[in-house]
């Protein structure tokens, strides 16, 4: 494994243990899985760039745009959450009391 591939893949898994054990605000889930797809995308990019092919040339472009409508639902999540909640603690949403 190659150092690049290396810190990427660590990348990817650190933003995974970070989601994974830091649960307690919703912003830091959402800056976790931010990480996690940045890895990806630049991994993806890199993956085109080397071996070059024609019919996945777009696919690190549609990562990024999917990446970006995941970052503005979260964005939106977090603001509905801060305004009826209060806070953005993962703790005190609760679906069985909605």
């Amino acid at each position: 494994m190659t150092p690049v591939h290396f810190s990427f893949s660590s990348a990817f898994i650190l933003g995974l243990m970070g989601l994974a054990s830091h649960r307690t605000h919703l912003l830091s889930a959402l800056l976790c899985l931010e990480g996690m797809m940045l890895s990806l995308f630049i991994a993806l990019a890199l993956w085109t760039l080397q071996f070059e092919p024609t019919s996945f040339s777009t696919a690190p472009m549609l990562l990024l745009a999917f990446s970006a409508c995941e970052a503005s639902t979260g964005l939106a999540l977090l603001v509905a959450t801060a305004r009826t909640h209060g806070n953005d603690r993962l703790q005190n949403l609760n679906l069985l009391q909605c």
